[in-house]
C-alpha cells in the first residue's frame, strides 16, 4: 500500500548525489530502495551520494555486469543491477534474498525486471530527465511501500534544506 509520495527536482548531479547523502545519512535500519530510470537518468549518482551518508570509502561503481556489489560502511550497502535478469534467471540461485533487505541497504537498479524478489516495505524512487528553459534536470519521484521506508521517507523531506528560490541547499 502506497503512504504517501514526493517528489524532487534537481538541476545538476551533485543535487542528485545530495539527496542520496541526506538519505544515506539518516539510514539508521536495513532498507530496500528501488532505482528506477533509463539509462543515464542518475541511479549510480544517486547511490554514489547514499554511500558517501553512509561512510563507504570504496569508489562506487556501477553492477550491470556483475549484478551486484558489497561495500562496507556504517551500514552494509547492497548495490544490485537487475537490467540483464529475467524471470528465467534462477533468483534463488543467485542468493539475492539475503541481501533483500539483509543486515543492510539494498539499492535496486532496474528492479521492474524482477519485482517479485523485492519484499513489500521499500522505498520506490523514479529518476526521470527532463529539459526546460533552464537545460536539463532530474525528477525524482519518492514512493514510500510500507511503514520503514515512509519514516524514512518522511526524515529525508525534513532533513533536507532549501534556498528561498527553492533550489537545494547543498553546502
Amino acid at each position: 500500500m502506497q503512504q504517501a509520495e514526493a517528489f524532487i527536482t534537481t538541476r545538476n548531479e551533485a543535487e542528485t548525489a545530495h539527496i542520496g547523502e541526506v538519505l544515506g545519512r539518516i539510514l539508521d535500519r536495513p532498507l530496500v530502495v528501488a532505482l528506477q530510470g533509463e539509462l543515464g537518468a542518475g541511479k549510480t549518482v544517486f547511490v554514489r551520494g547514499a554511500a558517501r551518508g553512509l561512510d563507504v570509502r570504496e569508489q562506487i561503481t556501477s553492477p550491470t555486469f556483475v549484478l551486484q556489489r558489497i561495500y562496507h560502511g556504517r551500514l552494509p550497502l547492497y548495490h544490485f543491477d537487475f537490467y540483464r535478469l529475467s524471470d528465467d534467471d534462477d533468483i534463488i540461485e543467485l542468493g539475492f534474498e539475503e541481501y533483500l533487505p539483509g543486515e543492510g541497504v539494498a539499492f535496486v537498479e532496474w528492479p521492474e525486471r524482477l519485482p517479485e524478489v523485492l519484499p513489500p516495505d521499500q522505498l520506490e524512487i523514479i529518476i526521470e530527465r527532463f529539459y526546460d528553459e533552464s537545460g536539463e534536470g532530474r525528477q525524482l519521484w519518492f514512493n514510500p511501500l510500507g511503514s520503514t521506508s515512509a519514516a524514512m521517507l518522511a526524515l529525508l523531506l525534513e532533513t533536507l534544506n532549501w534556498h528561498s528560490d527553492g533550489s537545494l541547499n547543498i553546502t
